[in-house]
């Protein structure tokens, strides 16, 4: 299995000829994505997913599957066909075996709602993408997408969070509105962390890939 970093959280994953795309958000560079069977979007909010992302995706792929919580449906209206997803379900899609936990999304201010918010889980290698607030999922994760910076994290957080994991593999993402200082400073705590359990941390840059 492939795994390709694109911008803040956007992740293709490839298996054979089979792509799975997650969170086409606001950041990701307009996709030229081709042979998708499903696209996965952990919940409602830009920078995981816009409308005019998810058309570019669809205008190649017209088959693709879309998966995402009911907020991103309800968000969506009657445009496209979105597979509800919850806490605890099982979707297959191709070569890919999803599963999802989680359930919502951690406050970010008192003024601004709570959403749905799902992880997911990608085949046996068990890449996992977080849910907010930090839900450790109970099963080995092979290799982990960890967040690095956003209006709701601090960094001892997702150290923790790493720790709580322990991931063999981990690599940054949610990281588009950090600068360069505070990247290089959340790649080391979070090097830091990974290490503590055996595990290895990559720095992955926008177009960069880990085999696993």
């Amino acid at each position: 299995m492939r795994i390709t970093k694109y911008e803040h959280a956007t992740l293709l994953v490839t298996v054979g000829d089979d792509n799975l795309v997650i969170d086409p958000g606001s950041f990701l560079t307009p996709p030229d994505f081709t042979d998708v069977v499903a696209i996965v979007i952990t919940h409602e909010h830009a920078d995981h997913w816009t409308p005019e992302q998810l058309r570019r995706i669809l205008d190649k792929n017209p088959d693709a599957q879309i998966v995402a919580p009911q907020g991103v449906a309800t968000a969506a209206g009657d445009e496209f066909e979105i597979e509800v997803v919850a806490p605890g379900d099982l979707v297959q899609a191709g070569p890919f075996q999803l599963e999802f936990f989680g359930g919502t999304h951690a406050v970010i201010h008192e003024s601004i709602p709570v959403i749905d918010n799902v992880g997911v889980l990608v085949n046996d290698e068990r890449l996992r993408t977080r849910a907010t607030p930090y839900t450790v999922p109970g099963v080995e994760v092979g290799t982990l997408a960890a967040p690095a910076g956003a209006p709701w994290l601090k960094i001892g957080e997702a150290m923790d969070y790493v720790l709580a994991v322990k991931p063999t593999r981990a690599f940054y993402v949610h990281d588009m509105t950090l600068s360069v200082a505070g990247k290089s400073m959340a790649a080391a705590r979070l090097t830091w962390a990974t290490e503590q359990n055996g595990g290895t941390f990559t720095e992955l840059q926008p177009g960069e890939t880990l085999d696993v």
